[in-house]
């Protein structure tokens, strides 16, 4: 029986003949050399074998004879293969297969030794490196982690787990007459999607971020619901943000367990990582000023002369794609339901906190005792005030308050920690002051930076250019008259060296009767004649 033609195949029938007659020979001729053994086998089965392989029968009595003497069914011939060494030169090249070629031929021809072609190279280090190894070689280790498969967390319920994380939208929003990319501090449930709560602030986030963000996961009422309650675990990068007491305490408070992660792992909250990345491509590329546009030459970006959002604005739109994502975004790997179905029909029981309790805890502490006095409570330098400190002078209190926000503090009760009233900023300064404030600051790093600008400018040397090796020389040509000029100005700028620097010249002339130091006059020379 012949095989089919191969004329007759196409390139994918063809590719899977070549991989079963390299799988399934083997099998194939063992099975035949037990029937040669016990004297059962016949033509029929040599054919059958060679018609299933889609080889022709001599093929397959050729590989039963070399089977019958111990042979391997095929000659393994001598191939190139990559060393520790050309490893080491890939990575000194940066992963340039051609550079590293053109020092192997060097080594061979000092050797006397034939060298290996560019494509055997090239087939060599596709064969016998993996594609994480030779991401690694040429661009380091976070490049060869993105070849790694990872796998998935088991299953759990609804605030077993939770990922949080900074990210900083790449969008231009105007936030107190200034362009800025907001930040956004979010959570989310590992298990439903769950967007659970998020904070913007239009600058780096810092501590007090971190707990607005945590009182609008927690609390599941009109303004931050419908998802929240308490988490059992929450997994955070080492950000110090993150690691502060505030947050240590806040979250320690309510037996919430804290796992950091080691640096430079972000495959490890890969929740977080995948909301951040849907956030991109789903809303924030969307947006007008948005920072990774296309380019419309080497400069300019579609979009970069649009009206830009304001702070507010953006925060609006933001609440809004959150709240649709949530509730009508559809995910495929949750059977075509959203966040919000999946959340409501996991059976797992909450556990809610109360807002007082969130108002005692998700603030920092001042870990000191303070007494009203007669101007309020004095902290950091103000005084707060509130109607409830009427006649209780000589009180003592303890304070919390919201980093970053010290417009107002919470005050408590010293000894069981009893919330008492808030406590406002007595002596705040009106926006116009604020803003002449802001003015001046502006004004005075805008004329520094000329001044160094300017100063730059003068220490800066220039340097004649080379075509060939040799030492640096200066392109100062300046003539003596120009020097001495600039030498003299200098001089007259600054006080003389032989004077101390508070010193004062006399400028009234000494009365008759005061007694003044004089330099005595030089002795002659006696005469010797």
């Amino acid at each position: 029986m012949k095989p089919p033609d191969p004329k007759d195949l196409t390139e994918e029938d063809l590719a899977r003949r070549r991989q079963a007659q390299r799988e399934l020979m083997g099998p194939a001729v063992r099975s035949l050399l037990q029937l040669s053994q016990r004297g059962e086998l016949t033509t029929a089965h040599v054919e059958l074998s060679a018609h299933t392989l889609g080889v022709h029968v001599r093929t397959v009595w050729r590989n039963l004879a070399r089977a019958r003497l111990g042979e391997p069914l095929h000659r393994s011939r001598d191939r190139f293969e990559i060393t520790d060494d050309i490893r080491t030169l890939l990575a000194y090249h940066r992963g340039n297969v051609k550079a590293v070629h053109k020092e192997l031929a060097q080594d061979a021809e000092k050797a006397g030794a034939r060298p290996v072609s560019l494509s055997t190279l090239h087939r060599a280090v596709k064969r016998d490196l993996t594609p994480g190894d030779r991401a690694g070689l040429k661009s380091g280790i976070p490049a060869s982690r993105g070849h790694d498969p990872h796998l998935r967390r088991p299953p759990t319920a609804r605030n077993e787990e939770w990922e949080g994380d900074h990210k900083q939208a790449p969008v231009l929003v105007w936030a107190d007459g200034r362009l800025v990319k907001p930040w956004v501090t979010w959570f989310c449930d590992c298990h439903t999607g769950m967007v659970m709560g998020w904070a913007v602030t239009p600058h780096f986030p810092h501590r007090g971020s971190i707990l607005a963000a945590l009182r609008s996961c927690i609390l599941h009422d009109d303004t931050y619901g419908p998802a929240g309650g308490l988490p059992t675990r929450i997994r955070i990068d080492r950000g110090k943000d993150f690691l502060s007491h505030a947050v240590q305490d806040a979250l320690g408070a309510f037996a919430v367990q804290v796992d950091v992660l080691p640096p430079y792992t972000p495959h490890l909250k890969g929740s977080i990582e995948n909301l951040n990345r849907a956030a991109t491509s789903m809303f924030l590329s969307t947006l007008p000023r948005y920072t990774h546009a296309q380019k419309l030459d080497t400069r300019r970006r579609s979009g970069e002369k649009d009206p830009a959002l304001t702070f507010e604005g953006f925060v609006e739109l933001f609440a809004q794609w959150v709240k649709a994502r949530n509730t009508e975004h559809a995910m495929a790997g949750y059977g075509d339901l959203t966040p919000l179905q999946w959340w409501n029909i996991d059976p797992a029981p909450l556990r809610e906190v109360s807002a007082d309790d969130l108002h005692a805890f998700l603030l920092e502490s001042d870990r000191s005792t303070r007494v009203i006095n007669g101007h309020g409570i004095r902290f950091k330098g103000r005084d707060y005030m509130a109607g409830w400190m009427t006649g209780r002078s000589g009180t003592r209190v303890h304070i919390r308050f919201q980093p970053h926000h010290l417009e107002q503090i919470e005050v408590f009760d010293a000894d069981n920690r009893h919330h008492l009233c808030t406590a406002y900023l007595a002596d705040q300064a009106t926006e116009k002051q604020i803003e002449q404030v802001y003015q001046a600051r502006t004004e005075r790093a805008r004329r520094l930076r000329r001044d160094l600008r300017r100063a730059e400018a003068l220490r800066r040397r220039r340097f004649k250019p080379h075509t060939s090796a040799g030492p640096a020389r200066t392109d100062a040509a300046m003539t003596r008259q120009q020097a001495g000029r600039e030498l003299r100005a200098l001089r007259s700028s600054r006080p003389a060296d032989d004077l101390p620097a508070d010193y004062m010249p006399r400028r009234i002339t000494p009365s008759s009767r005061w007694a003044v130091p004089h330099t005595p006059e030089p002795t002659p020379p006696e005469d010797r004649t």
